[in-house]
């Protein structure tokens, strides 16, 4: 579907975005019809762009304003002679305002509305406007049924503002949700549909601001932003040419127990690709020469216990630890020493299961759970972590400071001054084994040449995610961890004025 989407990167609440609708009906005195012509223009323009061929077209329209925009789309494609199926759900005495205005337009156009009983057999296009971003129970009954008819069907669907059933805030599915192949969302991007299960049934998503002017949105900080590597390259720049290794710092990664030495020899190679100076690898000592002759680019050193641990720790100026670290007598040494190290200090996978056995806090440092870790470290169902994200990682940030990278569809970057920053980059061939290790390594390199947490957080997110999607041109299924290292050079060193 040849759709350009050109985003904006703030991200906003459902009461955010009533609130931008309703200044813009008081203050900037713009009709509630005129706001919902716009829509269900913009939404019909989509349509014909995306599906030109398309000749029948159904919609679903609920009784709120979400079916009003139903309405109006419904109304341009008749009039331009397309065959429409209006299929309405809710009584129609529960239809009030601009919505019951443009119901009324409809049928004066000459459209039939039915009660949705089952979608047509010939239709090439569904128009969902059962709900918009008020929903906050769970659907059932016929809206439900409704629901599920349009994902069981072969033809493609279109959302408008945000597929029905999808939590606007959260991103998490109500019972059900239409799984649809755009979405075009009105006014202000809602930033449930950037993360949890926003992105799957969101499909491409395109923006309208309905015309509404700038001075608008100064009404409203964005609790969300949108971050992705072309934003992320002026953070690095180009290299002094009189630039030495010292200048780039040296990372210590702490990982690699029996049976794990990929972990940290993986995150030992990102950190190098992404343009650490020196990278040590603390390992066992039976994996030491093992991961030399893999990568000799990587100090590798045997480490028993903490005393042969100590001189790597004075000469590291960052520290990495988690990357198959275990969870047995030496992986809880080597992180009790990375602890009292005050260093900064990226904290994944065993290592945090260990903070979460004995949680405390630090500004200096970067976790980064996936929703199982996190859980772990809140103490609650990995479901209640993917209920509602945003809320899940600032809960992180605020009981364990520092930086919070919350992995999964739409990675969320929580730090401790607001908003929240979500990658809207990736793809499912990252669900494999190392990928969380390279992003470790990425992140650590980052900081190691000098990027604040935050920076630095961000910034790895976008580059791996950046990284992954160059390397799943060729397919995302059979993706390898490792796939990623030469596309993470190459990202670093194009030109960032051309990104």
């Amino acid at each position: 579907m040849p759709l350009t989407d050109n985003l904006p990167r703030n991200l906003y609440s459902a009461a955010q975005v009533r609130e931008f609708d309703r200044i813009a009906i008081e203050t900037f005195s713009v009709p509630g019809t005129t706001l919902m012509e716009r829509a269900g223009s913009a939404a019909y323009e989509l349509l014909c762009k995306a599906w030109p061929e398309a000749q029948t077209i159904t919609v679903v329209c609920g009784v709120g304003n979400n079916g009003g925009d139903g309405y109006v789309l419904a109304r341009l494609a008749l009039q331009a002679g397309k065959t429409v199926h209006l299929l309405q759900l809710g009584e129609t005495e529960r239809i009030k305002g601009d919505a019951r205005t443009n119901y009324a337009r409809f049928i004066e156009a000459g459209g039939e509305i039915k009660p949705f009983k089952t979608l047509p057999k010939e239709t090439e296009v569904i128009v969902d406007g059962i709900f918009g971003t008020g929903l906050e129970r769970e659907i059932t009954g016929a809206w439900r049924q409704a629901i599920e008819a349009i994902n069981a069907s072969a033809s493609p669907a279109l959302a408008l503002d945000i597929p029905s059933g999808l939590h606007s805030d959260s991103g998490q599915i109500l019972g059900a949700a239409v799984k649809a192949n755009a979405t075009i969302s009105f006014i202000g991007l809602k930033r449930g549909e950037f993360t949890g299960a926003g992105p799957e049934q969101c499909g491409q998503i395109v923006f309208n601001d309905l015309d509404l002017p700038e001075a608008l949105y100064a009404a409203e900080q964005p609790t969300a932003r949108r971050v992705e590597w072309s934003m992320m390259t002026r953070l690095l720049g180009r290299r002094a040419r009189g630039a030495h290794k010292g200048d780039f710092g040296h990372l210590l990664i702490m990982g690699g127990d029996h049976g794990f030495s990929g972990a940290a020899r993986m995150a030992g190679e990102a950190a190098l690709r992404t343009g650490a100076g020196l990278v040590s690898i603390a390992t066992q000592p039976a994996h030491a020469a093992l991961l030399n002759i893999a990568r000799p680019e990587l100090m590798c050193h045997g480490i028993a216990d903490s005393s042969t641990l100590a001189p790597l720790l004075q000469r590291a100026t960052v520290m990495a630890i988690g990357p198959g670290l275990g969870q047995g007598r030496w992986g809880r040494t080597l992180f009790g020493a990375a602890l009292e190290r005050r260093l900064p200090l990226i904290v994944d996978a065993d290592a945090l299961n260990q903070l979460a056995s004995e949680p405390t806090r630090r500004d200096n440092w970067i976790l980064t759970p996936h929703p199982g870790e996190a859980a772990r470290l809140l103490g609650v169902s990995v479901a209640e972590i993917q209920s509602d994200r945003f809320t899940s990682a600032q809960a992180l940030q605020e009981r364990y400071g520092g930086v919070v990278v919350l992995k999964g569809a739409g990675t969320l970057i929580a730090a401790a001054e607001p908003p929240i920053s979500v990658c809207t980059a990736g793809n499912p061939g990252m669900a494999t084994a190392g990928m969380g290790d390279l992003l470790t390594g990425i992140i650590a390199g980052m900081v190691a040449q000098g990027l604040s947490l935050s920076d630095a957080a961000t910034a790895g997110v976008c580059l791996h995610a950046a990284a992954a999607d160059r390397a799943a041109q060729a397919g995302e299924r059979g993706l390898l961890a490792n796939d990623l290292q030469i596309e993470l050079r190459l990202l670093l060193n194009t030109d960032w004025h051309q990104c």
